[in-house]
């Protein structure tokens, strides 16, 4: 997936695409639009009242009338201040409703996406995408095109009312216009490159991060420290470089601003006064007009900053509709829900490849009658856990059938089919919570009597309960608090917590230790009974008793047969079984 922002100046398209999220809560975006409306007449309204009070009401001594001018003059600060604040509160509460429910969207679209879609995507960028690029996407409300649509409406109702009042004063107050027209330019386009390479050096800190967190044990190791610490301080530095190069851009921009202002003011006072002299105009007038600067200065000074904040919300919009918009989902294209399956499996003439012209399994045909048991032995590489991929179609297949039942896999609805697959692989992975979370993975509609059978059946209900809360136990992150042989029960019970038709079992017992071992062979010669087993093991003393054995080479069934049949044959697996044998002679 390509997340490279395109270089373009602005993309209507794509803000059209985050409003439209907009559409259940268009009352309040069109509330928003009515009060950014009213603040922006009710804004040059208070200058109006003072050179009121001052040239009409002070200058002639007229008590009552300041009184009740000031008065009003109150009621319109206060009426101001609660506009604003809802206006404010609004379009923040939009804008956090929004990205709610992106978030829900985008989670929902990972989490049904093809497993080759995490193949080529690393998994720190994809979090960024979730998490900070859906925050950006909240300042295009609260700090974007609703604020920059207000402040826009505010500045021309105040110019219109200076025009109106004093052409001719508006005209050499605004004569520092152009300088600031400058200032901002620069401002805008000089943020604008470093926000680019803050969100490309988050992505790259948040991947390195992430990924050297999740494989510490090696980085330790390998006493490869020193390395990763040098390559996590490059891209650190990176991301420093960037945020220091829109610091510099802010360092600049404020200040000028208000050397702008103050010429501005300057400007004021000098052609002011002559005015006054010269009974041209009123003290009131002038000191309206002051007002009337720091009201025009203020939004203008923050305009750049949000036309930004809008642009890489936009940005961030185009990195998250990436993900929205992949076509590496499962693709669930069937309408049968199997209420309950037999579990005959048969593979016909199967190809397969994780990369187009680099095939894993070439031509696999074989079946396994419901309720039978049959093993896959070979050399890593050979593509036994990919039959098991494919099985649950967690990928597809390039070229042939595989059947459930007689019926083709592709006809089956994908969610109702995996509900009768139990898997448990080599490669145990633990969610942070108790156990009885990662047996259920939190299904609150499976009962703790359920899960303590399941764990009964096993032989692991003892060593749980001695554990500090037994069920309810905290496994920490990965499962980092229990053994790998625990966490390879704990994921066997998993397995079969569902009552699975059809069991697969990817390595089950490579990483178990000897007692650990005996308690899931006993499962296993218990629990195969009544299912069809598909067993993949390293260790060939766990299959003796397969229905049929299936030896794989470079994607291809060189061999088949029972045990006995396939060590008589003196072949492949006759090598594989002698070579483990004279590896327990050697330990």
């Amino acid at each position: 997936m390509n997340t490279k922002p395109k270089k373009k100046a602005f993309d209507l398209r794509l803000l059209r695409r985050i409003f439209s999220y907009t559409a259940p809560y268009k009352k309040t975006l069109q509330l928003a639009a009515v009060l950014a409306v009213i603040l922006a007449g009710l804004s040059p309204l208070r200058p109006y009242l003072i050179k009121l009070s001052v040239d009409k009401y002070i200058g002639n001594n007229l008590l009552m009338g300041l009184i009740w001018v000031s008065v009003f003059h109150f009621g319109i600060l206060i009426l101001e201040s609660v506009l604003r604040f809802w206006f404010t509160y609004r379009t923040s509460w939009l804008g956090q409703t929004v990205i709610k429910d992106l978030r829900n969207y985008v989670f929902e679209k990972v989490i049904h996406q093809d497993l080759s879609f995490f193949d080529k995507t690393a998994i720190g960028k994809l979090t960024t995408h979730t998490i900070n690029d859906i925050e950006s996407i909240n300042e295009v409300f609260s700090e974007g095109i609703i604020s920059l649509v207000a402040d826009t409406l505010t500045i021309i109702s105040i110019i219109i009312i200076m025009l109106v009042t004093d052409w001719k004063l508006t005209l050499v107050c605004l004569a520092t216009f152009p300088l600031l027209i400058l200032a901002t330019w620069w401002f805008k386009e000089e943020v604008n490159k470093s926000s680019r390479r803050v969100r490309t050096a988050v992505g790259a800190l948040n991947a390195f991060v992430q990924e050297h967190l999740s494989g510490m044990y090696i980085v330790q190791a390998f006493a490869a420290e020193k390395n990763q610490m040098n390559l996590f301080t490059e891209i650190n530095r990176e991301h420093r470089d960037a945020n220091i190069k829109g610091i510099f851009a802010y360092s600049v921009f404020f200040p000028l601003v208000e050397i702008i202002l103050a010429a501005s003011l300057g400007l004021l006072v000098w052609y002011g006064a002559d005015r006054i002299m010269r009974y041209d105009t009123t003290p009131g007038n002038i000191i309206a007009f002051v007002m009337y600067l720091n009201l025009l200065f203020r939004p203008l000074r923050m305009m750049a900053d949000k036309f930004n904040v809008l642009q890489m919300g936009v940005i961030a919009g185009e990195r998250v509709f990436a993900v929205l918009d992949s076509d590496e989902h499962i693709n669930n294209s069937g309408t049968y829900i199997a209420p309950a399956i037999k579990g005959d499996v048969e593979f016909r003439n199967v190809h397969f490849s994780y990369i187009p012209g680099v095939p894993v399994l070439k031509g696999i045909s074989f079946k396994v009658a419901a309720g039978k048991t049959i093993a896959i032995v070979g050399h890593t590489g050979a593509g036994k856990s990919s039959l098991v991929s494919i099985l649950n179609r967690q990928y597809e297949t390039e070229g042939g059938e595989i059947l459930i039942d007689g019926r083709k896999l592709t006809e089956y609805d994908i969610f109702g089919l995996r509900r009768h697959i139990g898997i448990v692989l080599q490669d145990i992975f633990l969610f942070s919570g108790t156990i009885s979370d990662n047996i259920t993975l939190r299904n609150p509609d499976i009962p703790r009597q359920k899960v303590e059978e399941v764990a009964r059946m096993l032989g692991i209900h003892d060593f749980i309960m001695r554990l500090p809360g037994n069920y309810g136990f905290d496994v920490m992150e990965r499962g980092n608090s229990l053994s790998q042989g625990q966490r390879q029960l704990i994921s066997f019970a998993r397995a079969l917590l569902y009552d699975p038709s059809i069991l697969i079992l990817d390595e089950a017992t490579s990483s178990v230790d000897s007692e650990s071992e005996q308690l899931i062979q006993h499962a296993i010669d218990t629990l195969i009974k009544g299912r069809t087993s598909i067993i993949i093991a390293h260790r060939l003393s766990t299959i003796r008793k397969a229905d049929e054995i299936l030896v794989l080479e470079q994607g291809q069934i060189i061999e088949r047969g029972s045990h006995e049949s396939l060590l008589a044959l003196q072949g492949r697996y006759f090598d594989l079984y002698t070579a483990v044998d004279e590896m327990k002679e050697t330990i």
